[in-house]
């Protein structure tokens, strides 16, 4: 196997070039290139995961969760560049040759976007050149590299805390830490709301704050360059929502929209993808809080503004 994916590489690496922003594709080769798309994963999906998760299902979940049909454009003529088909093509596909390339595709995006943005993982991807290009060819990047940023942690913590009111905003823990400097407050120490923390149900805990995108994603190598699988990572981010990387880049990620306060115990929970947040129809920053384990973790849905 290994030597076809290798071919495949050297021929992606013989074809791209950087061209200018691409636009948006037409809406008839739109629907052309959805179905056929569609149709492989269909092809391809067994209902068997490998190693814990179905390339198939991976890929097509990728291209559904596109949040623009510009983001879902870019991500169709990555994948057609990727599987070496035309994206306006009409002929027969030897699904014998395209599978390689087909699950090459589906591990390119799993251990260059999914794993460094999960904020657990201590793994650190080596992409393959030839499909970082063709991503980035997809959306017509000139070659410029994304930039990273230094640390700026102690402003922002400071700064979701008290956007938050010193709470985790999914358990409503008070920050143990700012409890005890208000431990002297005569009458006793109060939070944010002027309630008396003592009379609180909830104990105090130690709160921190986790990056929604993780900070290490634009933490610079010794050069003061990002990694390539970094690199590789915003340019797939940015076929879920076309501009989001530039949101993040230098100082940008260490703003408060992009972190929340939790605590330790949550913190893991959302860098595990166990809790995560949707948000609500027609409320603007209010979100409902889900979970992936056991139904009876929480009360009931909660809501966080």
């Amino acid at each position: 196997m290994a030597a076809p994916l290798h071919r495949h590489q050297s021929s992606l690496e013989g074809i791209l070039n950087f061209s200018s922003h691409p636009p948006p594709l037409e809406a008839e080769l739109r629907d052309h290139a959805s179905r056929r798309f569609h149709d492989l994963c269909q092809h391809f999906d067994t209902g068997i995961p490998i190693d814990n998760y179905s390339r198939p299902r991976l890929i097509r979940s990728t291209y559904e969760h596109s949040l623009s049909e510009e983001s879902g454009d870019y991500f169709l003529r990555f994948f057609f560049k990727a599987v070496d088909l035309p994206i306006d093509g009409n002929e027969p596909i030897s699904l014998g040759d395209v599978r390689a390339k087909f699950f090459e595709f589906a591990e390119y995006l799993f251990d260059n976007f999914f794993l460094p943005v999960k904020a657990s993982t201590k793994k650190t991807p080596q992409p393959s050149p030839a499909l970082r290009s063709a991503a980035q060819e997809a959306q017509g990047h000139d070659g410029q590299p994304y930039v990273g940023t230094g640390p700026r942690l102690a402003v922002l913590r400071r700064d979701c805390l008290i956007r938050d009111r010193h709470r985790c905003v999914i358990s409503r823990r008070f920050d143990f830490t700012e409890a005890m400097k208000r431990r002297r407050t005569p009458g006793g120490p109060r939070d944010d709301d002027n309630n008396l923390i003592a009379n609180d149900p909830i104990e105090p805990d130690h709160l921190e704050v986790a990056h929604i995108l993780p900070h290490s994603l634009t933490k610079t190598n010794q050069r003061g360059e990002l990694d390539a699988f970094k690199q590789s990572a915003l340019v797939i981010l940015n076929m879920f929502d076309v501009g989001v990387a530039e949101l993040i880049q230098g100082p940008e990620i260490d703003r408060p929209r992009n972190a929340l306060t939790l605590t330790l115990h949550f913190h893991q929970l959302f860098g595990d993808f166990q809790v995560y947040f949707e948000p609500v129809p027609d409320r603007d920053h209010t979100y409902t809080i889900r979970t992936h384990v056991a139904e009876d973790y929480f009360s009931g849905d909660r809501h966080f503004l």
